[in-house]
């Protein structure tokens, strides 16, 4: 490990030096300044308990081939790959799958998604007296070196920095929103296999429903008429595993793209994403506040970047935080009356495995 400067990186650009952290849900105009501005935005934001936070820093760059930086993999020291654990273990999650099945049964949900939580201790260390936190750069490099995703992104503002501190790496594969020239588009992924052979009626049905559902919620500030499914069940294949991925795409209603707080209402008209939460979604979320035993934080929320008029938010999945000593990483299958509890369990580990295994030493 070596002393951390505060750094951010995603969608080509990488940021030092941080200088201000701002709150989006009490500020979202700040938003409309110039960037870029770094975001990660918990599962529970905007009304259930959790953060929405903005980093702007003083130096932006070319990220470079990774968002590591010039971080090498081989840096980095995680936790034993015995150390982790589950916040619901296999009896728990295969019961919470039931429980949906049966709000399914009785008509309250179509789908829901039902995550874990897996954490193992990991704590700072001490370097002739200072306060070294894990090196979440050489993470970020190990994950681009072992599982590359089109969404990847870190951002580490170690605590002394003078503002909110953040601990995130991600290799999200699944983008949750970018706005580009007034277009705002959304590519849900709902389906999960090893090959394309194992993707199943029941994927490709709930991949229908998420789709429908994220087309709902973007016409909510988009211009009547414009948003369209550009791509449907299409096929993308990632290290050990093909999702299917859809593309919804709209223009951007003026009246919102002229508002100063346009991120505030973008993001309350679309969060969570509908991928990881379910439909309709205000039920789906009810019945995930009852289920699961944890908040999400960061996982399933929004990690990414804003500049003005140009945007790109990942979904939040396949993410790794650091917070209190114990690194933490996220996941969960979405739910429907076809499900079969073995299978989605199965799912959440399959989704893990190759993650969890490159983060462990």
């Amino acid at each position: 490990m070596r002393a951390a400067t505060s750094w951010a990186s995603f969608a080509g650009h990488r940021a030092t030096d941080v200088v201000e952290c701002v709150d989006v849900e009490r500020a979202p105009e700040r938003l409309s300044e110039p960037g870029p501005w770094f975001v990660v935005v918990d599962f529970e934001a905007f009304g259930r308990g959790g953060r929405a936070r903005a980093w702007r820093f003083a130096r932006v760059s070319d990220a470079g081939p990774h968002p590591g930086g010039v971080a090498s993999p081989d840096a980095w020291r995680g936790p034993g790959s015995e150390d982790w654990t589950s916040t619901m273990d296999r009896s728990g999650y295969e019961s919470a799958v039931r429980r949906v099945r049966e709000h399914v049964r009785d008509g309250t949900v179509y789908q829901v998604n039902v995550c874990r939580v897996l954490g193992a201790p990991l704590p700072a260390t001490d370097d002739g007296g200072a306060r070294v936190e894990p090196d979440a750069a050489a993470l970020a490099a190990r994950l681009a070196a072992g599982n590359p995703a089109p969404h990847a992104g870190a951002i580490h503002v170690p605590a002394g920095s003078g503002v909110d501190p953040v601990w995130v790496v991600s290799a999200s594969p699944e983008l949750y929103l970018s706005l580009d020239a007034g277009a705002l588009g959304s590519g849900p992924i709902k389906g999960t296999a090893r090959t394309a052979d194992g993707l199943t009626t029941k994927d490709r049905a709930e991949n229908v429903m998420i789709t429908d559902l994220v087309r709902n919620d973007l016409q909510r500030v988009c211009a009547p008429g414009t948003v369209a499914v550009e791509e449907l069940l299409g096929v993308e294949e990632h290290p050990g595993l093909v999702h299917l991925v859809s593309r919804v795409r709209g223009a951007l209603a003026p009246d919102v793209r002229r508002a100063p707080d346009r991120w505030g209402r973008v993001l309350r008209a679309t969060f969570p994403p509908g991928s990881v939460s379910g439909a309709p979604k205000s039920s789906a979320l009810s019945i995930i506040d009852r289920l699961e035993p944890t908040r999400r934080g960061p996982y399933c929320g929004a990690v990414g970047w804003i500049d003005g008029d140009r945007a790109e938010l990942a979904v939040g999945i396949r993410t790794f935080w650091w917070q209190d000593g114990t690194l933490r990483f996220g996941t969960g299958a979405g739910i429907t009356w076809g499900s079969d509890p073995e299978a989605e369990w199965r799912e959440t580990e399959l989704k893990a495995s190759r993650l969890i295994g490159l983060a462990s030493t």
